[in-house]
């Protein structure tokens, strides 16, 4: 052997060498389409009976006379609530699909990670970022599908400024809950504040900051529809005892896994494959008018030279 090739010869073990003996540290699956789903945290969540909630409302409460009668006999005013005959029924919607593991794969490759319940768990992730999105956006029961024409107004200029969320305000005044917006209108709404030199405060909720208007949260998810860098922005009061918005789920369900969803075993095939049925039951209801709005035609678009500002 030659002194350039006793040169070349390794010093030590190399690297791709030992690994081959090394057990590498594995991450479960991971999925960039999964949110942290803030609005199903935030509704108010009503348990319905076979699947049905019929909303009841009084008909023309303008016309319930009362009377602040002066301190002598006056007669009282004579008076009773009517209510509508014919309620809106809510029916539950589902979210349903069916999971497909091969045994063989669960049996040979279930270390340090069971199989089927990765394939469960990553599928159940989908299924409630579905839910989300049909509670926002569903033809039927979606809440941008029930605004009432007089809770609809649109921006002043086209970017959310801080009148614009403003007048959402004046719409939902009752105690409202949080605004909903896209991230990109939330961005948006940042610039328009900064441009004004009023920055929004935050505020700390699930361990998460969140850019505030008037001490109103505006919570972001990207399932709010976002076209031609237009958006809407909606602001929503909760709960039954408020009169406001509130989800709906179905308990009590065999495989209950959350609220709603359930996951039951349907078998193992000929063709040795086992299969699993997921089913999320959900729907909302608005209680009022006055408990949602929506600002349409809110552009994301717009940037601004700051210079003139810290001039």
């Amino acid at each position: 052997m030659t002194a350039i090739q006793q040169d070349q010869r390794p010093l030590a073990l190399s690297d791709q060498a030992a690994r081959q003996l090394a057990n590498a540290t594995k991450t479960t699956a991971q999925m960039v389409t999964i949110t942290p789903r803030w609005l199903t945290r935030l509704l108010a969540w009503v348990p319905v009976e076979a699947g049905i909630y019929r909303l009841n409302k009084v008909r023309n409460p303008e016309a319930v006379d009362v009377a602040c009668p002066p301190r002598d006999e006056s007669e009282l005013p004579l008076t009773f609530v009517d209510y509508e005959e014919s309620p809106r029924e809510y029916f539950l919607n589902s979210v349903s699909t069916v999971v497909d593991v091969h045994t063989r794969v669960y049996d040979l490759y279930s270390s340090p990670y069971d199989q089927a319940k990765e394939q469960l768990r990553l599928t159940i992730e989908t299924v409630k970022e579905r839910q989300e999105s049909e509670l926002i956006n569903n033809a039927g029961y979606g809440m941008l599908a029930n605004v009432p024409d007089g809770q609809r107004i649109t921006t002043l200029t086209g970017a959310p400024t801080p009148d614009d969320l403003d007048n959402l305000i004046a719409k939902v005044w009752k105690e409202p809950a949080f605004f909903l917006a896209h991230p990109r209108a939330i961005a948006a709404f940042g610039r328009e504040c900064t441009r004004r030199g009023v920055p929004p405060p935050t505020v700390s909720l699930f361990g998460s900051q969140f850019v505030t208007w008037r001490g109103v949260p505006l919570i972001p998810t990207d399932k709010i529809p976002l076209e031609d860098h237009k958006t809407s922005i909606l602001l929503l009061r909760t709960g039954e005892d408020r009169r406001g918005v509130v989800g709906l789920y179905q308990p009590g369900l065999e495989g209950e896994q959350s609220p709603g969803l359930s996951v039951r075993f349907m078998g193992i095939s000929r063709n040795a494959i086992a299969s699993y049925l997921i089913s999320l039951y959900c729907s909302l209801a608005v209680l009022t008018d006055d408990a949602l709005a929506v600002l349409d035609a809110v552009e994301v678009g717009k940037y601004h030279d700051y210079a003139h500002v810290y001039r």
